[in-house]
């Protein structure tokens, strides 16, 4: 199928899911995940109604961002604080925080330029060696600190990727923490914080990740095809 087939059939799937716990699909948000893919494919995609794309890697964002439609950029990846500098007047969201250290760099580089960056928390529910995030336990000291000392960023939520497994419902429970973890928090008020996203899912399990209270979900191979990862 074609980048706009793929993307209609995953907005199926994404209502077929929202309607089942009575979401509107609409308020599911559709981030593309383009690592890998070169701007001619973004561009289709977009095209094809694609409004916000995800990118794992600063350098990736560097090298498409002059190539790319107008279109909201993510930076869901693993970021270190010394590429903050790079994407912070390029991207309208930093999925990926999980240390102070980090968030008071995108503060400082954010009050630089004069903007406040939406930013979410990443939670890594397995605590995989092989992934980043913080733990559930620790989201509300994290959360302290940054609405404490970061006057140039906002919370908007919570980011987490699950351990991979073919039958999504294994998986299940993982989501089920981050959304516990995310309810305790939403309601807070306070004019740095307004949790409304919280981001889980992909390709193979996104429905599942819906299901248990994901509204934005980070879709790639299933809208572009296989991965070649050996143009990175």
């Amino acid at each position: 199928m074609s980048i706009k087939e793929n993307i209609e059939h995953i907005k199926v799937l994404k209502a077929e899911a929202a309607r089942k716990i009575g979401k509107n699909p609409e308020d599911v948000l559709l981030v593309a995940v383009t690592k890998t893919y070169g701007a001619e494919k973004i561009n289709e995609a977009i095209d094809a109604g694609i409004k916000d794309i995800g990118e794992n890697k600063v350098q990736e964002i560097l090298d498409k961002y002059e190539n790319v439609k107008p279109v909201k950029w993510h930076m869901i990846g693993h970021l270190q604080t010394n590429k903050v500098k790079y994407i912070i007047d390029k991207v309208s969201m930093i999925h990926s925080v999980d240390s102070l250290k980090l968030a008071e760099e995108i503060n400082k580089r954010a009050a630089k330029i004069g903007i406040v960056m939406d930013i979410l928390l990443q939670i890594n529910p397995a605590m995989e060696e092989s992934k980043f995030g913080i733990t559930s336990k620790e989201t509300g000291e994290l959360l302290c600190a940054i609405l404490e000392t970061c006057t140039n960023v906002r919370v908007c939520g919570l980011m987490s990727i699950v351990p991979y497994d073919e039958n999504p419902e294994n998986v299940r429970k993982y989501f089920a923490m981050v959304k516990n973890t995310y309810d305790k928090f939403k309601d807070i008020e306070h004019n740095r914080m307004e949790f409304k996203y919280l981001s889980m899912g992909m390709s193979h399990d996104f429905q599942t990740a819906i299901e248990e209270g994901a509204n934005l979900i980070r879709v790639g191979t299933a809208i572009f095809g296989n991965r070649d990862y050996s143009k990175q």
